[in-house]
């Protein structure tokens, strides 16, 4: 697969490393992406992390916006300034910086969460909440477009 499913929980060790799912690092690999790129999420509280896929298309929708203009600069300093290449151990292992863990506040345990073309970091009780809230605005969305509830599903 060359894309990014499902969510696990790691902890940091006591040298503040922490292994990166082997199904993600499968994803890098077929990119031919040593490490990889991670930047503080734009709407939540999470890091944003991929390879050249998302640095690709980062650097595309900046290409899309008027050179030097205040949206560009803007974005490109959240996305890219804001950033870090990240280097994998030969056991699969990253060492996230302190800047990082404290963005997103993150102790000892981190979640990582595919999503296609990228994945994020999240701490995991923040996770578990960001992830029932989806689910609620999912069934409210779908409710919108008459989709009935399937017999015994939550609602």
């Amino acid at each position: 697969m060359d894309r990014f499913y499902s969510h696990y929980a790691n902890r940091f060790d006591a040298k503040g490393r922490i292994s990166v799912p082997a199904p993600f690092r499968a994803v890098l690999a077929k990119e031919s992406f040593e490490g990889l790129f991670a930047h503080p999420a734009l709407e939540s509280p999470a890091l944003d992390c991929g390879g050249a896929k998302l640095l690709n298309s980062i650097h595309s929708l900046l290409e899309s916006m008027p050179p030097y203009s205040r949206e560009r600069e803007d974005l490109s300093m959240a996305l890219l300034g804001a950033g870090e290449l990240l280097r994998l151990d030969s056991e699969g292992r990253m060492v996230l910086g302190e800047r990082m863990r404290a963005e997103i506040g993150l102790k000892d345990e981190a979640v990582f969460v595919g999503q296609g073309d990228k994945f994020q970091i999240w701490e995991p009780i923040r996770f578990g909440a960001h992830l029932e809230e989806a689910k609620s605005r999912v069934r409210a969305m779908r409710s919108q477009f008459g989709v009935q509830p399937t017999r015994g599903a939550r609602e």
